[in-house]
């Protein structure tokens, strides 16, 4: 990582690094939408490409953050260009986040209560001494399988 000191190199460096996050928050985007309509074979499929983007992402803003005092006197257009981006950036980002949030708090539920559902079947039909039926015990619940191909 060499640091910025031409004002060429950080406008360079101020627009790569705008449009590293413009490709990553429209792949967020994407993602966002084929979760929010149950393709979540699909957007795992984006992970990939996802990470490298990230990755990509955090070494361009390590070096803009160690040049930044430099970048705010040679390009301070760009970096106000940079700021919007960040801000749009973030916006896509915390929707990102809500959607897979509630995915899988979505699936958790349901894998509750299929195994909660299997524990029930599987457990004896009984009386307890109140004349209750008696409640499955959780620690004796069947493990449960499930195919990712299906």
């Amino acid at each position: 990582m060499s640091p910025i000191t031409t004002a060429a190199e950080a406008e360079t460096a101020l627009d790569d690094l705008t449009a590293l996050i413009g490709k990553l928050s429209s792949l967020l985007e994407q993602e966002t939408s084929l979760v929010h309509a149950g393709r979540i074979r699909n957007a795992s499929a984006l992970a990939a490409t996802k990470a490298e983007l990230a990755s990509q992402v955090a070494a361009s803003g390590q070096r803009i953050k160690a040049s930044a005092k430099f970048l705010r006197q040679a390009a301070p257009t760009r970096c106000a260009a940079l700021a919007n981006t960040q801000e749009a950036f973030r916006f896509v980002l915390q929707k990102n986040m809500i959607v897979l949030a509630t995915a899988l708090a979505v699936s958790e539920g349901i894998m509750r209560r299929l195994s909660s559902d299997l524990a029930r079947k599987a457990s004896p039909q009984v009386y307890g001494a109140s004349g209750r039926a008696t409640a499955p015990n959780p620690r004796s619940g069947r493990p449960l399988a499930v195919s990712r191909s299906l």
